[in-house]
């Protein structure tokens, strides 16, 4: 085989530039999966309104460090507890931002945690209770500097 003339050579290196830009087209809009993540969660039952409460900041200055409180109203028996709580952001890169695990043992269905948010976005959380039932609650964060490289 002889040497790439420059011909081949320009034809493989225009080959190579289409092909790297093809993925960054595709991710050009990224894809968040929140709303997919909330149905693998839920198994596809509608979550009812009430039971969650949810502080977070309604302006977040740095959304690298958002702090968000969750209170669940639950007798956390070993009849009637919270079992799971999911919180997406439906705005980030990726939606999923934390599950949190409870049990009878953990005495209240309460946390505070520190979140990511890239944007002003909502913020969801969805509770699965022992019986099965689930309950959702959504807040709005308008985000003035990115925490996920925005």
């Amino acid at each position: 085989m002889g040497a790439i003339n420059r011909r081949q050579a320009f034809l493989l290196g225009g080959g190579f530039v289409a092909l790297t830009m093809m993925p960054m087209a595709a991710n050009a809009e990224p894809s968040n999966d929140a709303a997919e993540l909330i149905k693998k969660f839920t198994g596809g039952k509608e979550a009812a309104s009430g039971k969650i409460s949810l502080d977070l900041p309604e302006i977040a200055e740095n959304g690298n460090t958002v702090p968000l409180s969750l209170v669940v109203d639950s007798p956390m028996t070993a009849d009637n507890y919270v079992k799971e709580v999911l919180f997406v952001a439906d705005g980030n890169p990726n939606g999923g931002v934390a599950t949190l695990m409870f049990s009878p043992l953990s005495g209240k269905a309460e946390a505070s945690i520190r979140i990511r948010l890239a944007q002003t976005q909502n913020v969801i959380a969805v509770a699965k209770m022992s019986d099965g039932s689930l309950f959702t609650e959504r807040k709005t964060v308008k985000v003035t500097i990115g925490g996920c490289g925005g």
